[in-house]
């Protein structure tokens, strides 16, 4: 008889076994399945975590000029960047803030020819320090964006708004710093500096309310031409870019002319607790396998010596060894295949719930890389794939033939005469 058949036929008469490796086979390749499911499901949540958080590098330089920060910013490293270009201008046909307190001696002329306006030309406002932690809020309107770079917009600050009954749509006229030219900006957000006014007298562009938020070619264009931008914030993917970055920066800017400041807590505090699931979740996956292969070959072990009768029998009459350890091997095979079924089945309704449980609180607040709220982290999401089931069918076929072979050898030794005898 066809060793294939019999194995059919065995499982058949011996139906409580059956069942009891059935059940010892779902437990095995649910919790293979529940491993790679969590595997997955961490490298994804870390590779959003990664793209939501970021490590911020900040890069200040004597003379860094836009188009430098924009070509450093262009780098396939970089996700977001924001160059920061300080500029001081001037008011036209609104009135800026003035200190209330009394003004000390001296007339403070040099300030007065700078203007009273504190222009910052940025590209990405959600990038500045101030907004992304929150303390800064934008209570109308927007933020300046990328999109913007050819837009003469602007955002103010809620007191100089009220001041001059400017609201988001309007139109305010801001002169250069020298004076030649002026510049029509909307106002597209309006903003609060929770920052208050100092007690003692300052000069206006020290003031908070008299900072504006402009694209950096606008700042250019109200500056005098010699302004240089005071630092830049790039965003890239993890600590490792860091150095990458650096070495690209040394090329642009020259070597040791820059300070190159890296800030990656946020991303050590949110990317790292995943990266240790994923890695737990490895672990699981090896030590369920080895400890499926160890149980099954107990069991087949004890099988083996509770059929030596039939085993003696079958040898008497010429069958080959081998094909009495395959016939073990298709025994315990054909349990493994619907139970890999029955933990996909388990997996699809329960492995949601199980990974949000797991790696839900790992992403907690979303944060900045400065430790700000600022970007969401994306729950995890777990899905059972065909590859991953096939991956799981894979190591239980592959823990089945291990627990039958090796035992399986035992079988290479027997003689027919001396297993019936031994029955007598």
């Amino acid at each position: 008889m066809n060793f294939v058949k019999r194995a059919g036929m065995s499982l058949g008469a011996r139906r409580s076994r059956t069942a009891a490796l059935l059940a010892i086979f779902v437990v095995i390749c649910t919790l293979l399945l529940a491993g790679f499911l969590l595997q997955a499901a961490a490298a994804r949540q870390e590779a959003d975590a990664q793209r939501a958080i970021g490590v911020d590098v900040t890069v200040k330089r004597q003379g860094l000029t836009p188009a430098l920060a924009d070509r450093l910013g262009a780098s396939d490293l970089v996700h977001r960047y924001n160059p920061e270009l300080p500029v001081r201008s001037w008011a036209r046909g609104f009135t800026p803030l003035a200190s209330n307190a009394p003004k000390p001696g001296g007339t403070g002329a040099e300030e007065k020819e700078q203007g009273p306006l504190a222009v910052n030309g940025v590209r990405d406002s959600g990038m500045l320090l101030p907004f992304s932690y929150g303390s800064t809020k934008i209570t109308a309107g927007r933020g300046i964006t990328p999109e913007d770079a050819d837009r003469d917009v602007a955002m103010i600050e809620q007191r100089l708004a009220d001041e001059n009954h400017l609201q988001v749509g309007d139109t305010m006229r801001v002169r250069s710093s020298d004076g030649k030219r002026t510049v029509r900006l909307t106002v597209v957000g309006i903003f609060r500096d929770p920052m208050q006014d100092p007690t003692n007298w300052a000069p206006p562009h020290e003031l908070p309310g008299n900072a504006l938020y402009v694209p950096v070619n606008t700042a250019q264009r109200l500056g005098t031409g010699s302004e240089t931008v005071s630092e830049a914030v790039f965003k890239i993917g993890s600590p490792g870019q860091a150095q990458q970055l650096h070495a690209e920066a040394e090329r642009l800017l020259g070597k040791g002319g820059f300070d190159f400041r890296v800030n990656d807590k946020a991303y050590r505090d949110q990317v790292r607790p995943i990266q240790r699931v994923g890695t737990f979740a490895g672990l699981i996956v090896w030590v369920i396998a080895l400890a499926g292969a160890l149980i099954l070959g107990l069991i087949v072990t004890l099988q083996i010596r509770e059929r030596r009768t039939e085993l003696g029998v079958l040898l008497s009459m010429g069958e080959k060894k081998w094909k009495l350890i395959g016939q073990h091997a298709v025994e315990v095979a054909a349990v493994a295949l619907p139970a890999v079924a029955i933990a996909a089945l388990a997996g699809s309704l329960a492995g949601q719930s199980a990974g949000d449980a797991l790696l839900g609180g790992q992403s907690g607040e979303p944060v900045t890389s400065a430790g700000a709220p600022d970007a969401e982290i994306a729950p995890p999401v777990v899905r059972v794939e065909p590859a991953t089931v096939g991956r799981v069918a894979g190591i239980g076929l592959g823990i089945s033939l291990v627990s039958t072979v090796i035992p399986g050898i035992g079988i290479l030794r027997l003689h027919p005469r001396s297993i019936l005898a031994d029955t007598e």
